[in-house]
Formats: structure tokens, sequence, C-alpha cells
């Protein structure tokens, strides 16, 4: 596209919130004033006519006002203006304008007065005509080869063309098929109508056609011609465009080149007069406007091209000779001589502005100036520098989006919940199983100490909770200033959650030096809902099925004195007991020890106990705090509760079982519900009418199977959401009971609940079983290995299975008891460690970018781990000869002697013969499948095999002596860890896990 743009000649800007299109404007001698000189008449949607008149003497002096020659508003909007011989026996020019109901023609004629501003203008209705249907669009011509005045053409919404010949109405025909009106125009060298119908096709009605067809008053009556006796109308020739067109032209300049001009929405079509194509022009933009205009090349036509870039473009058939840009998209354009200017263009847009310009250029007078020639001061242009690279470095530091390091915050938010319950409450559910739900008030207070824009406050709780409103958005806060807000929290469900906490996010946006907008910032604080919100008083129940027993090192505590909202309504005096009726329906029980130091919870609901265990151990800490006793200490010292969690974990599980197999049968009665329909429509399009041989019955089956599959699958998501909730509930509950027993830091503590707890939410994708299975198996290989040689290994290994729903939870209910022993025998929970350990050079050089990938370690429960696949291109590779000599001894003899296995492990004959032949056998399965294995085997039958060296003769001997050094710390109880653990589940030893 070319650079130039369109020189404006004179332009104005046809008032505020007016709508123009197409048809809107025209050019003329509309005043019959015989100088030759055309004037410009725009019509608006409105009802605002003007006629411009634009020359050099006007242009230089009063502008746009004073081109003016005529502003009516009319009552009605106006559609379309022409300039033509619409009145009889007259051969001057009139306008005709075309409104949605009537077609009125005007006189225009000037009266020239005595001064300078003293011509006037008038606009004078000769005659009009009252539609009975609402117009589209009009054309104009001399109909029928009349010469001397021209007739008028209109066409209406509904497909009628009306034809009117001066002051009287001719005739009316409906267009066959009609559906949407399109553009029209009259070819008066074959005295013929085009348009383009809904079916995009270029249709061709002859003014003789459409004279002798018989009139219909309606589309109903045109379409019983046949039927009557009438002779139907129907196209002379059609032409398929394949787009819809927006305009179409037929240029009578010259009789050399009779062509039809179409403009559709991608392409330019030229058409002869019997309908064949002469070319066609692939546009690259979408199109707004076009007209043909007069070419100085015989057999040529040229024209102009106006599209939705701002462009106008200059084609000589299909060849592009010019470019200009303008300064708005036009949805008309015409050329016209105006005086001491002839071809000027004029375009309008669909906001008015009017726009009368020239192609060309204009000389370009800027020169560059000479560049003052001076010596540089080399001590500035440094000191400069260094200011500027300061500057950078500043830049480059902060950046201005990081959160600068002030003494005074932001923002400043704290979240108060109020020591009452609201009255009335303002929960959703008034009552459950007739216990009323209550609701408690918390007010959050925002204060800035700058200024604050888009301020968002966010409120999260934990299911089943709830609050009356979640999102705020506060106004532009200036310094200083400080913003309330209150909400209302309570349950909505019918389960105790599994924390009482919330959270409170605002994100604001903090302006800067360099950033005006503002950076976005977030500021999140947390408060706590009280125990009264989910539970009430209630009298103590003696027989429970979970017990919980925690021992402390001071005196009994009244437990009425320490949990004062619920020892109103409790029945005992003394305060030993006290008991918590959840909304749920169960209740848990606290009992305090009158002669020891203990405190027992018992309910008939294991995760329920989870919150009121943490009210008392929380509420314990701040009451000897105040008395100011520091050498305060509480413990657990019963077994672990382990086979009461894992009812929880094998719940949660079975509901994602169902939740897969509801998936399963859901997407299988989909396949066979639209396979039904298929079959069903095959039936119903057939022309042979066929027995539907009981596919109807088949579909309703079908369709009602998967109605009850959906309800049930739903039903199925309310009870995993709750299960998950009583699952986390029951993790908290252990993790606590874990760090009483073995007195863990806040920071071990931590990281259990992270390792077993490293979900929010389940999601279909990945649930808590996997996550928590592949977070306690890194605890055991890392941290809470049985060596440091076995830490370093499963620190140089890489990448890992892909997680997913396992097929039973009985691999993670070991990890977890193994977890529970190892921490109960010393572990140590921490992340520091492994950055400490120091891998061995043969691991290193395993692991080393270009070597072979890390052998698979055996995991924490004993069971090896599947090496790699890409592990056997390098096995394969030519070994050295003392590996050769390793390997042939080993295929000789692979399995160790009866007298090695016995001197290890300390196991009777029996059994280690019965291991060998389980091992043999377990070898020759591996051979005959030719993969590895990627199920896990019920019996550990693969844990007494030993590594295959690949290494040289030194890293056998480091291992032997590693084995011999760990089982002589171990003693008689402790064996080798690949043969050991086999063994003793023969014998059925429940010290399985030990190392």
């Amino acid at each position: 596209m070319s650079l130039f743009k369109a020189r404006d000649w004179w332009s104005a800007a046809l008032g505020e919130g007016e709508e123009f299109d197409q048809g809107c404007l025209c050019v003329g001698d509309v005043d019959n004033s015989g100088t030759g000189h055309d004037k410009i008449v725009v019509g608006s949607y409105m009802g605002m006519l003007r006629i411009f008149s634009p020359n050099a003497n006007k242009l230089s002096n009063g502008g746009a006002a004073d081109a003016q020659l005529l502003e009516v508003q009319l009552q009605n909007a106006i559609i379309q203006v022409e300039v033509g011989k619409f009145v009889s026996c007259s051969d001057l020019l009139h306008l005709a304008v075309l409104h949605p109901r009537k077609l009125s023609v005007y006189s225009v004629t000037g009266t020239s007065g005595n001064v300078e501003h003293g011509d006037q203008y008038q606009l004078k209705l000769v005659y009009e005509h009252n539609l009975q249907r609402t117009a589209c669009n009009m054309t104009y011509g001399t109909f029928g080869r009349v010469t001397g005045h021209h007739s008028l053409c209109i066409q209406s919404m509904d497909g009628m063309l009306m034809f009117f010949e001066q002051d009287s109405y001719s005739f009316g025909r409906f267009l066959p098929g009609f559906l949407l009106p399109g553009p029209l125009a009259y070819n008066p060298r074959t005295d013929s109508f085009l348009t383009v119908s809904s079916a995009r096709q270029l249709e061709g009605y002859k003014y003789e056609t459409l004279a002798i067809a018989t009139d219909a008053e309606n589309r109903q009556d045109s379409d019983l011609l046949p039927k009557t006796g009438g002779k139907r109308l129907t196209p002379d020739w059609t032409f398929v465009l394949g787009e819809q067109a927006l305009d179409i032209s037929v240029p009578s300049f010259s009789h050399s080149s009779s062509s039809i001009m179409v403009l559709g929405e991608r392409n330019l079509f030229c058409l002869r007069d019997n309908g064949q194509i002469r070319f066609m022009k692939k546009l690259e933009f979408n199109p707004s406007c076009f007209l043909p205009y007069i070419s100085v090349k015989d057999g040529t036509t040229n024209l102009l091209l106006g599209n939705h870039n701002n462009m106008l473009l200059v084609y000589q058939d299909i060849t592009l000779k010019w470019a200009a840009q303008l300064p708005f998209v036009p949805v008309a354009v015409h050329v016209t001589n105006l005086p001491e200017l002839k071809g000027v263009v004029v375009s309008l847009s669909s906001d008015g502005h009017l726009l009368c310009s020239y192609m060309g250029t204009d000389p370009s007078f800027f020169s560059t100036p000479k560049v003052d020639a001076r010596e540089a001061d080399y001590e500035q242009i440094d000191a400069e520098m260094k200011k500027l690279q300061k500057f950078i470095r500043e830049a480059t530091r902060t950046q201005d989006i990081l959160p600068k390091s002030d003494a005074v915050d932001d923002l400043c938010v704290k979240a108060t919940v109020s020591s009452c319950l609201d009255t009335p409450s303002q929960a959703l559910i008034q009552d459950i199983d007739g216990l009323p739900v209550p609701s408690v008030t918390v007010q959050v207070k925002v204060k800035t100490n700058s200024v604050l824009q888009s301020a968002k406050l966010s409120i999260c709780v934990q299911p089943p909770l709830a609050v009356t409103q979640d999102q705020f958005v506060l106004e532009p806060m200036g310094v200083g200033s400080t913003k309330e807000v209150a909400f209302s929290a309570f349950l909505n469900g019918q389960y105790p959650p599994a924390d009482l906490t919330g959270d409170v996010v605002v994100s604001y946006s903090s302006p800067t030096e360099l950033n005006p907008k503002g950076v976005p910032r977030v500021l999140q604080s947390r408060f706590s809902l009280p125990l009264a919100l989910v539970c009430l008083p209630s009298s103590p129940a003696k027989n429970t099925k979970f017990k919980i027993t925690v021992d402390t090192n001071q005196p009994p505590v009244d437990l009425s004195a320490i949990f004062r909202e619920f020892s109103t309504k409790t029945e005992d005096k003394d305060g030993n007991s006290l008991a918590f009726q959840f909304l749920s329906g169960t209740k848990v029980t606290v009992l305090a020890s009158k002669t020891s130091q203990r405190y027992r919870i018992q309910s008939d609901s294991f995760e329920d106990m989870w919150l009121v265990v943490k009210e008392l151990v929380q509420r314990f800490d701040q009451h000897f705090s105040k008395l100011g006793i520091k050498d305060f200490k509480k413990s657990f010292s019963g077994p672990m509760p382990l086979q009461e969690y894992f009812l929880s974990v094998d719940n949660h599980f079975q509901l994602r079982v169902s939740a897969q197999q509801y998936q399963d049968l859901l997407s299988e009665r989909a396949v066979q519900f639209r396979a039904i329909q298929r079959r069903l429509l095959t039936r119903f399009k057939d022309k042979t009418p066929a027995p539907l041989q009981n596919l109807d019955k088949l579909l309703d089956a079908t369709y009602n199977q998967v109605i009850a599959l959906a309800e049930a699958a739903e039903e199925n998501r309310a009870l995993l959401e709750q299960a998950f909730v009583r699952l986390r509930s029951s993790t908290h509950l252990l993790v606590l009971l874990l760090s009483l027993w073995q007195g863990l830091t806040p920071d071990q503590t931590a990281i259990l609940e992270a390792t077993l707890l490293p979900l929010l939410q389940d999601t279909p994708q990945l649930g808590w079983e996997e996550s928590c299975d592949a977070a306690v198996s890194h605890l055991l290989r890392s941290c809470l290995s049985r060596s440091p040689k076995d830490q370093a290994t499963s620190l140089a290994q890489t990448g890992g299975p892909v997680l997913g729903l396992p097929q039973d939870t009985t691999r993670l209910k070991k990890h977890i008891a193994l977890l529970c022993d190892r921490i109960g025998k010393g572990g140590r929970l921490t992340l520091a460690s492994e950055a400490n350990v120091q891998i061995p050079a043969q691991i290193q050089n395993l692991a080393a970018p270009g070597g072979v990938e890390p052998i698979a370690e055996v995991s924490g429960d004993g069971e090896e781990l599947e090496p790699p696949q890409e592990m056997t291109k390098f096995i394969k590779k030519k070994p050295s000869k003392k590996v050769k000599k390793e390997k042939e001894k080993k295929e000789v003899s692979k399995e160790p002697s009866e007298a090695d296995v016995k001197e290890e492990t300390g196991a009777p004959e029996e059994t280690i013969k019965e291991v060998k032949r389980e091992k043999k056998e377990s070898s020759k399965d591996k051979k005959e499948s030719k993969k590895e294995s990627s199920k896990e085997p019920k019996e550990p039958k693969d844990d007494i095999k030993k590594k295959e060296s690949s290494s040289s003769k030194e890293k056998k001997e480091k291992k032997e002596k590693d084995k011999e050094k760990e089982g002589t710390e171990s003693g008689d109880k402790k064996v080798s860890r690949k043969s050991s653990l086999k063994v003793k589940e023969k014998k059925k030893d429940p010290e399985a896990g030990e190392g």
C-alpha cells in the first residue's frame, strides 16, 4: 500500500450523533444553475437534509458554514437520496428522498441576493407517495426505454418492487424466493433490473418481464399464480456469487465497455450485460464502498474502492494504480466537478465526516539543519555515563515491581471475630436435625498508609463453612483512610469442617513513580472462628468407640474454666467432664482424671475428635502461659490409632473408585444413546418406512439410565467432598498425636502435615492417595532412610512414575505405618539434611551428564523400584575386562549361596530354599516377558535379589563392607535390607519394617 494520503481540499462535520450509510450521499446540479458545477446532497438517518457547494473562495473565508446552501430537518429518517428528472413535463433536475414509508420529490431553487451572503435556497415539495410497505432502497432510470424523464423503482423489506412513473404508481411485483433485500440497480442498455438474492446469486429481470407478470397483492398471491393461470415471475438470467453483495453499479459512460460491477464481501465481480463474467478480483481486505468512473483507456473501467483500513484504492480493471490514506472508513464515495476543480473525490463516513479530496502529493520543504561541530567534553560524558549506569543498576535491581522494604506497610488488614453469636442467625440452613445453626460476625478493618487503587477484598473459609458475602470491592483510598466491612460465617453442611480458620485476601494496586497505574500487590490476614459455631454443649457419653488420652505435667484443670462458653449448660458441677454435641449429630466427650494428670477425649466418630483435641491443646497452652508456667508439657503415650485412621482412608478411596466407575458408565451409556439416535434418524429419513424394532423404547431406557447415572454421580461427588473433609480432619488429628507422641518441633510438624496433606482438594486428575504416597515415599527415601548411602542414592535419582489412581490402599497404608514406625524410633524430619548429604563419588558419576542413568534404589518399604527404560541402552555397551569376568562369575552363580544367606539372616534352611526357589521362578518369568513388570507383586519375592554390579571391583567391595558394618550395628535382629524383609514376612513377624 502507498504511504500517500488523500489531499484534503474541503471537509465538514455533519452534526453530532447522526448516522449515515451508502445511499445517504449523491451529487448533481440539483438547483439547475446551468454552470456545470455539481452540488453535494447528504441525508442522515435522523432526517436532516443538507446541500453543499464547496469552492475555493468559500474555503478560504467562511469554511464549511459558507459552503452549506441548505439544511432542512425532515420528519422521517432519510434512507436514500437521488437527483434526476422525476417531474413530468419538465427537463429540470429534482431531488428524490426515500423515507421508510414515504417517497418525496423536491425542487431546490436559489435566489440571488444583493449582498455577498444574500443567496437564499428553498426546498419545495413537488409530490410524494405514501408507501404501504417499508422501503429498503431505490433506483431510477428510463424504464421501458422512455426518454425525457426518469421513473423510480423502490424495493421493500419483504421483497416487492414498486414502480412509480412521476406522480403516479404503476405496479408492484414480488421477487421469487425472497428472504432478505439486497442491492438494487438499473441497466439502461438492456432495460433490466439487477439485484442479489438471499441465495447469494445475481439475478436479472427485464422491465418487460416485470410489466407483463400478473399483479399480486401479497406474497401468498404470487405463490398461487401458476394455479390461477397467471404468469409466474422468473429471472432472465442468474449468476452465482457465493457471497453477499454490498453494492451493484452499472457504468454507462462508455458504450464500448458495457459492464456490470458487483462488490462482494471478499471479491469484486465484473460481468457483461448477459450475465457472463468478464473478470473477478479477490480482495485482501474488507471493502466498504466502490464507484466505477470513466477511464482514459478504451476497453477498461476505472473504479474507486474504499475499505475498512481507511484506504481509498484506484483500480483499472484488476490492476491497482493508486492508494491513498483517508482519515476514516468511507461508506459512500462519488466523483464530482466543483468550481475551480474537476474530478474531486467526495467521501462520507458513517458518523458524518464529509471530505472532498484529490489524489496526488504535496512537496516537502523541510531540509535537515546543519549540525554544529563542537569538541566533545569527555569528562562531562564520563560523568553522565556514570549517572546513567547508576540509574540502570537501581532499575535492574528492583524494577519497581517487588515490594519495597519500608518501615511502614502500604496496607494494614485486621480481622476481628465477634465474641457473641448473631441474633438472629444469618445461616442459610436454620436447623440441622432439630439443632439451631448459629452464625458469627467478622469485622475486617482496612487501613492504608499510601494511595490504593482497584482494591478487592476476598473471604476464604473451609467447606462446609460459608459466609454471607465473600467479595468486596473497595473504592480508591487515600493516605490514612480506613474502610470497614462485615460479614457473617456459618455452617452450611451436614458435617463439621476440618479447619475453623479463614483467610482475608486484599488485592490492590499501589502507584509508583515509574508506574502511575499501580503495581499489583496482595496482602493476607487470618482469623479463627469459635468452636461454638459447629457444636453445642451436651451431656457426657459413657460408651464410645474411639478414645484418646493426653498426658500433661501439671495438675488437672477445671474444664468449665477453660471452656466457659460450654460450661453454662453442663450438668457436671466439678468440671471433670464436658461434652460437645456437633450439629452433624456426633458427640465428643472430654474427661479429666481426678487423681492423675490425664485427659481423655472419646467419641463414636474418630475424625470429629480433631476440632475438640485441637481446641483443648490450644486452650491448655493459653491457660498455663497466663499463669506464668513455662515448663508445661503435653504428650500422647498410647498406641497410634492407625486402624481408625485407615477407615477414613478406605472410605475416601472407595468413593473415588465409585466416581471413576460412574464416569466410565456415563461415557458408555452416552455412546450407546448417540448410536441409537443415529439409527432412529436413519429410519425416520428413509423414504420407505420400516419398523422401529423397539428402538424408541431402547432410546427411552438408555435416556433414563443416563439420567440415573448422572444423579448417582452427583450424589457420589457430594459424598466424596464430605469424605475428603473428614479425611483431612483425621489426618490433622494423626499429625497432632504424632507430634505429641515424639515431641516434634513446629518445623517438623509442618513437614509432616505437608506430607500427609499435600492437597487442599481432590481433582479427577490428581487425588490424595497418590500424592500422599509419593510424599511419604520421598521421606522414607531421604531423611527417614536407613543409611546416608541410601539417602544419597535417592537424591541422585531423577524423574519418577506418573501419579494415578492406585489399585488399592495397601501400599499407602504400609508406607504410613512405616513412617510412624521410623518416627517412633528416632527418625528426624528435616529438609535441610538433604543438602548436607555427601553423595558418594560412584553415584555422582552415575548422575553426571552423559553418564548412565541412576540405578533404582530400594524404597522405604523394602520393595525394589523399577529401573528406567533408558538404562538398557547403557547396560548393553561393551564392558571392560574386569566387568566381563564379574558377569561370567555371576552367570555361573547369580543367586547367593545358602550359607551366605543363612549367615546374613539367621533363617532356617527350609526358608532359605523356599526363597531361592521363588527367586528363580520370578527371574524365569522376567526372561519370558522380556520387559520390566510395572505391576507391584503381591508378595515381595524380589526383596532378596542382589544388584548386579555395573562398575568396578572396588564398588562391590565397598558394598560388602557397608553390609557388614550395618549388620554388626544392628545385631541379630537387624539383617540386610534385601533379605530380611522377605524372610521375616515368611515368618509373619509383626516387626517386618524394622531396619
